[in-house]
């Protein structure tokens, strides 16, 4: 029977933690080490965000340094962790000459997956695999899990949450919602899951040590004996240990300090959500730069940095993106986990297109505050557009039309305004008061022959609801809005069900901007 090594490298830095997977993994693609279960632990709390994530995207910055949370960068794709003592890592270092498949691919994440699902059984808990990469427990995520590779070898990894603070990871973590709705979730809180939560009391980590260890004996069909780090991977780690404490580490990922030239969009593909941000040159036509980010597995880990490479300095047209990407994945050897090329020049080229938001009056900055569905911003604003939608959560708290489709235009909130706005170009102005309203209005307005809509709501929203609207099939431009959303303060349930109780405020100079290039509409 084949021999690997366990290894339990305590408690640690999450500097230090991102450091030893690093020395580790390059020790086993050196061949100095035997693959390598080992068990890892994180004090001060950690942030730790994907390989391709932006902090600033991902993290509440302020608040875990107000609260003493290490914030760090994994080697690892996937999407950003809260990680406090209570936590237990688990990860795997092997061969891929071991395997008899690849590890980019679902079949690995299953079958490594498989070896924590076991060890849980034996703790008492039925638990099941979730594509892409998720362990559960009637639903509840329990274990989250990523990989990478380097060489001929790879590191796959996962957390099990024992006793789990969810408030604390809520204010350390800017939640991806986007991912929320495709699992069919009502709160994060309903999302997850610890030991502790379904057992009724807590196993000592002893315990779940050797259970996790029994299950990879049992699936991999393998014998472990007790080891420490070997004199190279001590030497490898402290030779790390500068970089992975580095801003330059830490921040790897970073946004454009230029706005003006900035073009975003974003785009919920199968595998994940894809950030896109470029810096063009608007006179030349060309991408200066490309910034892709968010919370898939690319392999090898190069694999969006050398994307962004080869979209650096080309013309910014469709076709020069659509074959650059195919070129890219068609000779390259790369692969991104459930996103395809066709995912990548989706979300390249609508970001793309608002190069022409200038031509309408409105800055490039100010084209990253608009969102369109069911058309570009060019074809839309040359259709008959008669309604303006307008959120509730715009209006002052205390209006008693606060939750009603009508505003009296008193002029003390921006509703009021949005409303004169609308009315002087002949456009109806109606207030949207939950999530099936707008669904009936858009298929009421559907139905009536309207030919599109403006309306107001914030870029989560739209990122999350942009497959409801696109099912609907009506053409609109959105406009995004200010202040805290309900995403912002965890609050979207609240939203859907027209609850919300803060108040956010419309933006009017986009709003007259865009209605200045609209005709007066057909009254409907």
């Amino acid at each position: 029977m084949k021999k690997w090594r366990v290894l339990d490298t305590g408690i640690r830095t999450a500097a230090e933690n991102m450091a030893l997977d690093a020395a580790i993994l390059e020790a086993k693609a050196k061949e100095l080490i035997p693959n390598t279960l080992r068990f890892l632990r994180f004090s001060p709390p950690a942030v730790l965000v994907g390989y391709h994530q932006s902090i600033e995207r991902e993290v509440r910055v302020n608040f875990c340094c107000q609260n003493g949370i290490d914030i760090n960068r994994r080697i690892t794709g996937g999407g950003a962790i809260f990680f406090d003592r209570s936590q237990l890592g688990w990860e795997l270092i092997g061969s891929k000459e071991s395997l008899n498949f690849s590890v980019a691919s679902e079949t690995f994440f299953r079958k490594v997956c498989s070896a924590v699902i076991c060890a849980l059984r034996k703790l008492g808990l039925e638990a099941s695999f979730r594509p892409k990469n998720d362990i559960e427990i009637d639903g509840r995520k329990i274990s989250g899990t990523g990989g990478t590779e380097e060489g001929g070898a790879f590191l796959f990894q996962g957390t099990l949450l024992m006793d789990f603070d969810v408030e604390m990871m809520l204010k350390a973590l800017k939640i991806p919602v986007e991912k929320l709705k495709d699992k069919e979730i009502e709160s994060v809180k309903d999302r997850v899951t610890w030991l502790k939560r379904e057992l009724g009391y807590l196993p000592s980590l002893g315990e779940v040590k050797g259970a996790i260890r029994k299950g990879f004996e049992e699936v991999f069909q393998v014998e472990f004996f007790e080891g420490n780090l070997t004199a190279e991977e001590r030497d490898l780690f402290q030779g790390k240990m500068d970089e992975f404490r580095s801003d330059k580490w830490i921040h790897k990922v970073r946004y454009p300090a230029h706005e003006r030239q900035i073009l975003k969009s974003s785009h919920k593909a199968k595998g994940g959500l894809i950030r896109v941000t470029l810096v063009v040159n608007s006179r030349l036509r060309r991408i200066q730069s490309a910034l892709i980010t968010g919370d898939f597995f690319a392999f090898p880990r190069r694999t969006i940095f050398d994307l962004e490479a080869a979209l650096k300095d080309i013309e910014a047209r469709e076709e020069c993106v659509r074959k650059k990407v195919l070129h890219f994945f068609k000779n390259g050897g790369y692969k991104v986990l459930d996103v395809s090329p066709e995912d990548f020049i989706e979300v390249i080229t609508e970001a793309l297109s608002k190069i022409e938001y200038p031509r309408y009056g409105i800055s490039l900055s100010e084209a990253n505050r608009i969102f369109t569905v069911n058309g570009t911003l060019e074809e839309i604003l040359k259709k008959n557009i008669p309604i303006l939608l307008l959120p509730y959560c715009a209006k002052l708290k205390g209006c008693k039309f606060r939750y009603e489709k009508d505003c009296t235009e008193c002029g003390k909130c921006s509703v009021g305004e949005a409303c004169r706005i609308a009315r002087g170009k002949e456009i109806v102005p109606t207030t949207i008061v939950n999530f099936e309203d707008l669904m009936g209005t858009l298929k009421m307005c559907k139905t009536q022959g309207i030919e599109a809509f403006v309306g107001s709501c914030c870029e989560a929203f739209y990122t999350r609801h942009r497959e409801d609207f696109e099912r609907i099939g009506l053409p609109g431009i959105l406009i995004d809005i200010d202040n805290n959303t309900c995403y912002d303060l965890s609050k979207e349930q609240q939203a859907y069900a027209g609850t919300f109780e803060n108040q956010t405020q419309l933006k009017l100079d986009l709003l007259r901007k865009i209605f200045s290039n609209i005709s007066s509409p057909a009254r409907m």
